[in-house]
This record gives C-alpha cells, structure tokens and sequence, in this order.
C-alpha cells in the first residue's frame, strides 16, 4: 500500500495558507508547514508546522528532504519546485500555475536570466500582485491535483 498523501507547504511568504487548511480538512490530508520562524497554524491535528531556523535554504532543504510522490509541494521557490519534482512530488505555486517535469527546466533558466540582470543593475521589477483569481486557481488546481493524486495513489 503506497504512502497518505501529504501538503506540504513553503511557508515564509506562502499567501494560500488558509486555501491549504480548508482543502486539507476537507479532504483529510495532513498539512506540514515549514518555515523559518514561528507562524501561527489552526490547533488541528491535520496541520502541523515545522521551524528550521533561519539558515539558508534551511526550509527548502526539510521540503525537499520530505517530499515524495504523495506530496502536493506548494512554493513559489522555482529552485526547490525543481528539486521536489525530481523526487517525485506535485508542485504548485501559489497563483495555482503547476510546476512540472517539462515546465520547470524553462522556469529555472528564466529565474537565472532575471537574477543575472538585476547583478547587472537592470530594473527588471517584480512578481505581480497577488490577486484574487490567482487564489480562485490555486484553490481549483490544488483539488484538481489531489483528486488526481488520491486516483493514481
């Protein structure tokens, strides 16, 4: 018999946390929300959180350590998005766009350019705002990708 599934989610900056909750107690998936420092999570036995401290890559590292093919991965983080499809989990991002094998070597090299032009002084601005269809996605791609989880598992 395979693995339960699990959630694990990038917590620091992650603007879904309460989608994750509801989902979750809906579903009956236990949540693990890593982070650097303390953030308050609901008192539920589904949901638990895990501090690492605030060495670098510390959170992505337990992440990726802990990811596996009945993980859902939500993160932004398209350097750790990488590493957790290589161990087998699905990735989310945030705004509800998958992460996948064939999407993510596009992703990386893009990450790179951007961070190459802005060592160069290049004003290359921002992710954009987070919005409400971008949580109205994720909602909707985060059932999606748990259905399809639980029916292949």
């Amino acid at each position: 018999m395979s693995s339960p599934l699990q959630i694990l989610v990038d917590g620091d900056a992650c603007p879904v946390k309460e989608e994750v909750y509801k989902v979750a107690w809906r579903m009956e998936i236990p949540v693990i929300l890593v982070a650097n420092s303390y953030l308050r999570v609901p008192d539920h036995p589904l949901i638990s959180r895990v501090v690492v401290g605030d060495q670098m890559d510390a959170a992505d590292d337990h992440i990726a350590e802990l990811a596996n093919t009945q993980s859902l991965v939500v993160t932004a983080d398209i350097l750790l998005a990488e590493r957790c499809i290589k161990a087998g989990a699905t990735v989310l991002s945030p705004t509800g766009k998958p992460f996948t094998a064939n999407s993510i070597g596009a992703a990386v090299a893009t990450r790179a350019i951007m961070a190459d032009l802005r060592a160069g002084g290049e004003n290359v601005g921002g992710a954009a705002p987070f919005t409400k269809a971008d949580r109205s996605r994720f909602l909707s791609a985060m059932d999606t990708a748990l259905v399809r989880m639980r029916k292949s598992g």
